[in-house]
């Protein structure tokens, strides 16, 4: 079976929570999975339920935390050194899923190259499924991609002022 790259990118919620769904749909029927995030640090319910299936689902963080304008030289190292450590995974290790949480985002903040990308997409096995989700998804990688889903902000209580909730926002 051929492997596919998706990419959930727009200004709407639910980019991450389709590449969870997809991470739950894929270990349900066997498959092993690995779940990197970009960005995000903060414990979240998404992951503490993978955790429950570390025979199939394997995470990986870079953990530079949300990037507000631009990255420091922290954020920056954390994700170079990820990006090494995920080729090796790509290498050395069989996935038929893997997520790229928040990569649009660490493109367009800086944090890693188009060359970069390239590369883990092209380490990627033919088989093997690979999500791609963040708000601002360059043409490049829209190109790229055998399918697309943006997600549009018609409505949303954030701009009420209400906060990001446990079990729904994260």
């Amino acid at each position: 079976m051929p492997g596919f790259i998706h990419v959930y990118t727009g200004e709407g919620k639910g980019k991450t929570t389709s590449a969870i769904g997809l991470t739950v749909r894929a270990i349900g029927s066997g498959l092993k999975v690995l779940f990197v995030q970009f960005i995000k640090s903060a414990s979240t319910g998404e992951l503490e339920i993978l955790k429950k299936f570390p025979e199939l689902v394997e995470i990986y963080r870079c953990s530079t935390g949300f990037i507000q304008e631009s990255p420091d030289e922290t954020q920056i190292q954390l994700v170079k050194l990820a990006i090494k450590d995920i080729e090796e995974k790509l290498k050395t290790k069989h996935y038929d899923m893997i997520i790229f949480d928040e990569l649009s985002v660490a493109i367009k903040k800086g944090l890693i190259s188009q060359q970069s990308v390239e590369r883990l997409i092209n380490l990627t096995p033919e088989n093997t499924e690979l999500i791609i989700t963040g708000r601002d998804a360059p043409d490049w990688l829209i190109d790229k991609a055998d399918l697309v889903t943006e997600m549009k902000n018609v409505k949303h209580y954030f701009d009420r002022g209400i906060h990001a909730r446990k079990g729904i926002e994260y």
